[in-house]
């Protein structure tokens, strides 16, 4: 008698991610920031839009990610996903301009970061790049990962996007 399983594996297929919104609103006023890109026709087609931003000097920013799939009909809300999946997900935010950190304000079920919601503070005027980095199954107990530190996370990248970013 044959006593091996035969059910399928379920696989968790990766998200379509055509649009990136990362929201920045200023504490006690001034301009909204959104650091945008899109891709709707996917990798390999037309180059992708990528909007830039500049921020205020020594200000801080409560940040909103916005994560969509427009190539769906309707419009897929991948931000859901990530959420509700959250001990699976964590974005990082590495960024070349003195001066900028982010800070995670929400977390997964088991009380690891997640980064839909952040805040970040920007120091003196300063120019650079800021990159965003949303990793599937990350190891979100190695060492400097709850705190933004991609290099022992491991896991998948399923979106990656680097913004030109000013301070001024």
């Amino acid at each position: 008698m044959n006593c091996e399983k035969d059910d399928p594996e379920v696989v968790n297929q990766e998200e379509v991610i055509t649009t990136l919104d990362y929201t920045l609103v200023p504490t006690g006023g001034g301009t909204t920031v959104t650091l945008s890109f899109e891709d709707l026709d996917g990798d390999g087609g037309a180059a992708p839009t990528i909007t830039a931003g500049t921020l205020a000097a020594n200000t801080t920013y409560t940040g909103t990610l916005t994560l969509l799939n427009e190539s769906a009909s309707p419009v897929d809300n991948i931000t859901e996903e990530v959420e509700g999946e959250g001990v699976d997900h964590q974005f990082f935010f590495q960024s070349t301009v003195d001066g900028i950190s982010v800070s995670y304000n929400d977390q997964d079920d088991n009380g690891n970061p997640v980064g839909l919601s952040t805040t970040l503070t920007t120091g003196a005027a300063a120019s650079g790049t800021m990159t965003i980095t949303l990793r599937h199954e990350p190891d979100k107990t190695a060492t400097g990962v709850s705190s933004g530190d991609i290099s022992n996370a491991g896991g998948e990248t399923d979106i990656e996007v680097t913004f030109t970013v000013a301070v001024q």
